[in-house]
């Protein structure tokens, strides 16, 4: 699953970093936080990976 927005790919990567333990989990915020706890490794790299060229900063959800 691809990210929508830049910011979504960019909280991704950081709580890839910090699921690796390459980041201190301390040092995250906001939904990369939540992503640790919630997401396997795979699905952030997914997210992570994804370009952001084309991409929108943020996506207001409706």
């Amino acid at each position: 699953m691809p990210a929508v927005s830049a910011a979504q790919q960019k909280a991704a990567g950081a709580a890839l970093s910090a699921k690796r333990g390459e980041t201190p989990k301390s040092k995250l915020k906001g939904a990369s936080k939540s992503m640790v706890k919630s997401m396997t490794e795979t699905q952030l790299e997914d997210l992570a990976h994804t370009k952001r060229k084309g991409k929108p900063e943020h996506v207001r959800s409706n």
